[in-house]
């Protein structure tokens, strides 16, 4: 996905309550300090402008997402769409959707073994050459992170093209 940058991108990103600027400090205790409730965790990598992750919001009121998305343009679009869904239907479960500013690869310090139950790799970047392969987010390496976080029976589900 292709998007211009948005100047106006990083100061809308940090006035919004749904986008976490420091992960580091929830690590451990998402659930009770961030979402305030012990439900399950699922957080998508590379979650692009959050069509799948609101929409998953809104049908399981009982879990709390995750989006993780490297580039403030492209997250910008996903706030503003959940802006939207809480000025249209202001329903509780859209709440439980939240937006986390950072690189993938670095998703191993904002969460901590055994927090996560559900992964999701939607269509994620290919990197199709070979000296970029542990860029991608299907490589060893990841996968290696992945089983850090994720609870014992927890599940990365891949959608691929």
């Amino acid at each position: 996905m292709r998007l211009r940058n948005i100047p106006r991108a990083e100061g809308v990103l940090k006035e919004c309550s749904q986008v976490i600027e420091t992960p580091e400090e929830f690590r451990g205790h998402w659930a009770s300090d961030v979402f305030q409730n012990d439900y399950p965790v699922h957080i998508e990598i590379g979650m692009g402008k959050g069509r799948f992750l609101m929409a998953l919001a809104q049908k399981n009121p009982q879990i709390n997402y995750i989006g993780i998305e490297r580039y403030t343009s492209v997250l910008l679009r996903a706030v503003e769409k959940v802006k939207h869904i809480y000025r249209r239907k202001r329903k509780h479960s859209a709440k439980h959707s939240l937006h986390l500013y950072g690189r993938a690869g670095h998703s191993k310090m904002c969460l901590l073994k055994n927090e996560v139950d559900r992964i999701y790799l939607n269509f994620s970047d290919p990197w199709p050459k070979a000296r970029h392969a542990r860029r991608r987010l299907t490589s060893p390496d990841f996968f290696a992170r992945y089983d850090k976080v994720l609870v014992q029976d927890g599940q990365v589900e891949i959608q691929d093209r």
